[in-house]
């Protein structure tokens, strides 16, 4: 098996039944623990049989029990390692602790979301969407909520090289613009919980107009993946004090770059040329006027 045992079963538990769920939440909230339990203790710590267990092992793709707890070890394992080597005993935040343990655990588990994204993102499906923009005469790009907020800055980045993209925070707009698409144009909904309605209907619009549409989500088993011909996976995990809202814009960003810095390589003299220019654009003569003056009079004095 490829990938953490861990991020796995954080991006299958939606899909998995009840029982099911139920074992996964449990390694998840104590993996230590599950490592070092058998098979029947295991089914007691999540108050069901034996069988469930064996079953929730084969849904997140394992023949059995002890395969899966051999992968379990060896991601607690590098999970200690990542926790020693940014010097915090315990990765949750807790009511008691005090702002420098704040802010390294918020570091850790910013630094983990990164590595483990880039661990586990399938790097064929960047290229893919990745050509399509480079090659489209136009993308749209919608996200809602704390998902608007990557959906934007993906857009503001490809506007800057070149590239003619809608993003609007109006679902609305992002209905209306989707159903202008045409083969040869992308579409991509950014959504954490891949279940959010606006985005999905968006999405299976351009869909049906023809469009390529692609998927940035935590969950790609849900709603979202059966409208997106491409799937682009994240890998942040919540936490009690750090709702999905928080923790996923950094993974969101993440791949975001991902895309941006790929259609800039494939467009390079186009987008070296419009990059340039939007700088420019945006240059404050002004400002620049003061600062120029500013080394000037430094320069007197200094002589």
């Amino acid at each position: 098996m490829t990938g953490d045992v861990l991020v796995r079963l954080r991006r299958a538990l939606p899909t998995l039944r009840p029982a099911e769920a139920r074992v996964a939440q449990t390694v998840l909230d104590d993996p230590n623990t599950v490592v070092a339990s058998t098979i029947t203790e295991l089914a007691g710590h999540a108050d069901t049989s034996q069988a469930t267990v064996v079953r929730f092992c084969r849904a997140v793709g394992y023949a059995g029990y002890p395969e899966f707890r051999i992968d379990l070890a060896q991601a607690t394992s590098r999970r200690e390692v990542e926790m020693e080597r940014s010097g915090i005993a315990e990765g949750e935040i807790n009511q008691t602790d005090d702002i420098e343990a704040v802010v390294s655990k918020i570091a850790f588990h910013e630094a983990r979301t990164i590595e483990e994204t880039a661990r586990m993102i399938d790097t064929d499906a960047i290229e893919r969407v990745a050509t399509a923009i480079s090659e489209a005469k136009r993308v749209d790009v919608y996200g809602v909520g704390s998902s608007n907020l990557a959906a934007s800055d993906l857009a503001m980045k490809l506007q800057c090289i070149g590239v003619f993209v809608f993003s609007s925070p109006d679902p609305h707009q992002q209905l209306a613009s989707s159903a202008l698409l045409e083969p040869g144009h992308v579409a991509i909904g950014v959504s954490h919980s891949g279940q959010t309605r606006e985005t999905n209907q968006a999405l299976e619009i351009a869909r049906k107009r023809g469009a390529l549409t692609a998927a940035i989500t935590n969950f790609p088993d849900a709603a979202i993946g059966m409208v997106s011909d491409v799937v682009l996976a994240t890998t942040a995990r919540e936490t009690k004090f750090r709702v999905g809202a928080m923790s996923s814009r950094i993974a969101q960003l993440t791949v975001v770059d991902y895309l941006f810095v790929r259609v800039a390589q494939r467009t390079y003299d186009r987008s070296s040329a419009a990059i340039r220019a939007t700088y420019e654009a945006v240059r404050d003569p002004h400002l620049l006027k003061l600062a120029s003056s500013a080394a000037r009079l430094d320069g007197t004095a200094t002589a």
